[in-house]
């Protein structure tokens, strides 16, 4: 990746948005219950033990301010193969998303089976027998089961999965984050994303939006991916060499330029945070599909001012340049 000789004013650490609640929704715990939306430490970065649980600490690479970074010198190439013209689409909303369950402290742990065990972290994992699932109990695709334990600040994420008659699960790959560190996978493993990164994290949420500020990166799609992934992915799911094509774990951002001031107000919480915290590519599928939670609470029409948006207005830019090394997500300030 290239580098430069100048310092731009980029990086970790930028004050938290007002405190909101989760969006999530669970079958055990009553939505209006669910505790405050996380802040962070006065130093900035892992919250304290005793404080709310955040989504990764504040110097985590999901919460990294990406306006000022240079644009990637394979920009355009990028651009061009996920689709120049093609429109931007919030896959997210009332009644699609990805669902997010919170449980109870002490939640009982089942037992889950992988599919590709030798990438997954071990079970068990405290998911109910009643956990949403993306798409519903009879949804195709990817079948994703997004577990959020504010009481140990984790999230159980799962790809492909399926609920046994026992209350067991089983599941194509599962993973396991501290949502107080910055640990990444290991090298080369997948998680419930093809990149090997937290779902949980790159979910636009509707609370987020409704506060009216989005601090951290979106999760996005692209149609076809290098077999190669940059930092913080830890993963690559394609065959494919061509240089032209973006490897997982490439971030874009949504160009300064444009004017998204007439947006909605729930499009214009996300489209500025596409301008501040950019979109991380963590799996393959549709161009420029932007994911968030399921939520009641969205607006689907206000969501729709996204799809004004076309890859044209979308740039790349070098994020090796925030790295503090290669199996952590913290990121320096620049």
């Amino acid at each position: 990746m290239a580098l430069v000789a100048v310092i731009v004013l980029a990086g970790c650490g930028s004050p938290p948005a007002k405190s909101q609640s989760l969006p999530v929704s669970s079958p055990s715990v009553p939505e209006s219950s669910l505790p405050p939306s996380p802040g962070v430490s006065a130093a900035g970065s892992a919250p304290a033990s005793a404080g709310p649980c955040t989504i990764f600490p504040a110097d985590n690479v999901w919460r990294a301010d990406v306006s000022k970074l240079p644009v990637h010198r394979d920009s355009a190439a990028w651009v061009a193969s996920i689709g120049a013209a093609a429109k931007g689409h919030p896959d997210f909303g009332t009644g699609y998303g990805i669902p997010v369950t919170q449980v109870p402290a002490g939640q009982a742990k089942v037992k889950v089976s992988f599919e590709y065990a030798d990438e997954s972290d071990p079970g068990p994992y405290p998911i109910p027998r009643d956990a949403r699932i993306e798409g519903g109990a009879s949804a195709d695709g990817d079948r994703h089961v997004i577990v959020y334990d504010a009481a140990a600040c984790k999230a159980y994420e799962l790809y492909a999965a399926h609920p046994n008659a026992d209350g067991s699960w089983k599941a194509g790959s599962g993973a396991v984050f501290d949502l107080r560190g910055n640990k990444l996978r290991k090298a080369g493993w997948t998680s419930a994303d093809a990149a090997g990164l937290s779902v949980l994290a790159g979910l636009a949420r509707a609370d987020e939006a409704a506060a009216g500020r989005i601090d951290h990166a979106i999760r996005f799609t692209a149609p076809r991916t290098r077999k190669q992934y940059v930092w913080p992915a830890r993963h690559a799911a394609s065959a494919a060499t061509d240089a032209a094509l973006p490897p997982m774990g490439a971030r874009f951002r949504l160009k300064a330029s444009v004017d998204v001031s007439r947006f909605p107000p729930q499009a214009r919480a996300v489209a500025q945070a596409l301008k501040t915290y950019g979109a991380i590519l963590a799996d393959n599928g549709s161009p420029w599909y932007f994911t968030g939670t399921q939520d009641a609470k969205w607006s689907n029409s206000q969501l729709d001012a996204l799809k004004t948006l076309k890859g044209s207005d979308f740039e790349a830019v070098d994020a090796s340049l925030l790295m503090v090394e290669a199996d952590s997500g913290r990121c320096r300030k620049l």
